[in-house]
Formats: structure tokens, sequence, C-alpha cells
């Protein structure tokens, strides 16, 4: 006997919009038009007769019919996930990440042996592009990125505050390789990732908020700047966490101990995504290496 189901788009956009109590949130989510949404609900509710939703002080909100079809339809959307991903894992184990190329370059890369060391059955696909990636379409499993929050739709953990340091070649500090003041730092070459603002806020947060910082060349990737001040070519700001190894290889060193507090980094995920065996092993590994990045700051 053939299923009589309501049309998928239909459940979807019920499903989508209960979740975010609102019509526009699912218009986002889905990429679709907010008609388009109320047009699917509207016409699963005359399929089954009933109300689903009604209006709130902010958006809409489940009546009691749409509460219990949501839970039976969650069920089966959660089946379909897990059968989806299972196959998935059967055919491939590439855990594709998107990230930030200078965490990647920088921090990532040389740690990921150690992942592989703990997990060969899994090989992880690095997209080090700046680019914010949709994980919603399928885009990447996992997404690295700096910022101060605000991904709607999306999970995310803490990998690591950011704290940010002039850092140069360790000649910089002459013989006494001592922390320079403020002024003395403003006199060398400045390498900028954008248009000075960030070596403005440096400079504010070091006592002196009325300096020229228009001048010096800009190398508008984190990572280049990095490899620019370690080639001798002036002074870039750079988190203490990516600039660790060349610290201790004695490539860089911090010319100041003067930080400015910036964003921070996430690990970005979809719930579906996390019940995945590789997602959760790749996840639940970066988290512990990542760890003292957290307790330093």
């Amino acid at each position: 006997m053939p299923r009589r189901l309501p049309p998928l788009n239909a459940l979807r956009a019920f499903e989508v919009a209960a979740r975010h109590n609102s019509f526009t949130g699912a218009a986002a989510e889905l990429r679709v038009s907010h008609a388009a949404v109320s047009r699917h609900v509207r016409a699963l509710e005359a399929r089954l007769g009933v109300t689903l939703f009604r209006k709130a002080t902010r958006g809409v909100e489940l009546t009691d019919a749409g509460i219990e079809y949501l839970r039976a339809i969650s069920d089966a959307f959660d089946a379909i996930d897990a059968a989806t991903d299972a196959i998935k894992q059967t055919q491939s184990g590439h855990i594709r990440v998107s990230v930030e190329p200078a965490f990647a370059g920088k921090w990532l890369i040389h740690r990921l042996g150690g992942f592989r060391t703990a997990y060969p059955q899994y090989d992880v696909v690095l997209d080090a592009l700046p680019r914010l990636v949709d994980l919603h379409k399928d885009e990447a499993d996992l997404a690295i990125r700096y910022g101060k929050g605000g991904w709607p739709g999306v999970q995310h953990d803490l990998l690591a505050n950011s704290r940010l340091y002039p850092v140069g070649r360790p000649a910089v500090l002459g013989r006494r390789q001592q922390p320079l003041e403020p002024a003395e730092i403003h006199k060398l070459v400045l390498l900028h990732e954008d248009e000075g603002g960030l070596w403005r806020r440096w400079f504010v947060a070091a006592g002196m908020p009325d300096v020229d910082v228009t001048r010096g060349p800009r190398i508008l990737e984190t990572g280049l700047a990095i490899d620019a001040a370690i080639a001798g070519q002036g002074i870039a700001l750079a988190d203490e966490a990516l600039v660790a190894d060349d610290i201790a290889s004695r490539r860089l060193a911090m010319v100041s101990d003067v930080a400015l507090d910036d964003g921070c980094y996430y690990l970005l995920s979809l719930d579906s995504a996390q019940r995945r065996r590789s997602i959760a092993a790749f996840r639940t590994w970066l988290l512990k290496e990542t760890a003292p990045l957290r307790e330093s700051t």
C-alpha cells in the first residue's frame, strides 16, 4: 500500500520554522523566501486539517497540535539523518574541515599528524580559505573560524581566546632582549593586515592613542604577515597561539608585553554532523589539543 506522505519540502519548512519560532529564520536557513515558507506551512496545515502555528510577540509559536506533530516528524528526520550518516561513513572516512588560513598554516597543520596517529581510519581534508562556508549546504563537515560568535543555526565550541602581541625577529630586541616601549615600536616598520585599525587599537591599549599608524606594508593575511616578520620585514601583530612554535624556535620574539584582546577561534558544526563517529572523534581531539590555548588566556 503506497504511503500518503505530505511533501518533504512542506515538512522541512515546518520543522525549521518550529526550531526558529520564525518563518523569517526558517527562510534564511533554507535560503528561500518568507512567502515560500509560509506557503509550505499553510499547505501542510490544510492537508492535516489542523493549525500548527499561531502568532507570537516575536515570530510564531507552535500550537499543541504543532508540538505533537513536531515531536513525531523530528524522530523521523533523526532516523533519516542517522541512516544517511551511516551510509556516508561506510563509503568515506573523509572529514572536511574549512579553516582560517593562518590557523591552518601556523597551528593546525603541525599537529594534524597526532589525529592521524590516533584515528588512522579517518582522512582529514583541509579547506584553508577565508570564506565562511555554509555547513547546511554540506560544503564542509566542520569549520574553524575567528570572530566574536553570532553564527546562526550552528553549534560553536570555543577553541582559543585571541590575544595579539607585536612580534618580530629576536634581533629587534637588541642585546638587552627586553620588551620594547610602545614609542620604540612606533618607530619600526609596522606590518598591517588591514588599513591600520588593528595597530591603532593596539597603540590605544598601550597608552598612545594619537599616533600615526598609516605607514607600513599591507599584507592582508595573518599567516603571511607573520612570515614577513620572520623574514625581518617588520613588526606584525599576531595571536600568541599562532606564533608559539616560532617563538619557541627563536624565529620570532614578542617585542612587547602589551596585548590586545580581540576575538576568539571557534569550531563550528551542526548537531547532525556531531552524531557521526568521525566528526565526533575530530571534535574531541581538537578540543583536547586546544585546551592549553584556553587555559593560557
